[in-house]
């Protein structure tokens, strides 16, 4: 899942351009993937072999075009963004759908594809793997502002083109909101999954933490990081947790 989606946002966020494709060029490059990645779901075959990875993992998962064209929807939009004045709440809340909270529910697949679910159960599941996927993106967004500002011009977070503080706190709180309804379900996911979703989400809201006290300004010239001891903690607190859960 994570390398056909990566390979997607590298064709729209500058890659081709930098190999001298134009819009047109860049265009036809995501189209064709995205028609190999049809086919892929379809037959179960491809001889891309991300793609082959990848329709493997969906068929076996059971999901297809459902959430597969959302996300290609907003890759889609990447190539023709030309708004100077950034995303609205409804722009910024479709893209955010398609770029994020449907890999979620891509992995959430995956991790239940042997589970008898109950509907309610399900539902909660997939509310939680949307938002947390939600708030990976708005993490992202805020931690990828130089770039996407100078290089790529745009603006995701908002209307306008530069954030102030009280911006970022807004974000931020959205963020902290959509992590939360996250983490209440990670315990209903299979036991396998459990410690690898709680490291991730748990890495993100030291992010936060760490874009709560960053001036917005600060944004604009450098990109937040999680020092490596602290990510290692984040992460044996995780597999503790849930080894716990194991006894």
């Amino acid at each position: 899942v994570y390398a056909l989606v990566r390979v997607a946002d590298e064709i729209v966020d500058g890659v081709c351009q930098q190999a001298g494709l134009d819009t047109a060029a860049q265009e036809d490059v995501l189209e064709r993937f995205i028609a190999e990645t049809h086919r892929g779901l379809d037959t179960g075959y491809s001889s891309n072999l991300v793609v082959h990875a990848f329709a493997h993992t969906a068929r076996a998962a059971g999901f297809g075009r459902n959430l597969v064209d959302p996300f290609f929807a907003s890759m889609r939009s990447d190539l023709h963004y030309d708004d100077p004045a950034g995303l609205d709440e409804r722009a910024h809340d479709s893209y955010v759908h398609g770029s994020a909270e449907v890999v979620g529910l891509m992995c959430l697949a995956v991790f239940v594809r042997e589970e008898h679910l109950d509907p309610a159960t399900r539902s909660r599941l997939e509310h939680g793997a949307a938002r947390l996927g939600a708030a990976f993106q708005d993490v992202n967004f805020l931690r990828d502002l130089a770039d996407d500002t100078d290089r790529l011009g745009r603006s995701y977070l908002g209307p306008a083109h530069r954030l102030t503080d009280a911006d970022r706190d807004r974000i931020v709180s959205r963020i902290r909101d959509q992590l939360a309804d996250a983490e209440a379900v990670i315990g209903l996911l299979p036991i396998d999954s459990r410690a690898a979703v709680r490291s991730a989400a748990g890495l993100f809201a030291a992010l936060a933490d760490r874009l709560s006290r960053t001036p917005v300004e600060d944004l604009y010239r450098r990109r937040v990081r999680v020092p490596d001891l602290r990510k290692a903690a984040i992460i044996a607190e995780a597999a503790g947790r849930t080894w716990r859960e194991r006894r």
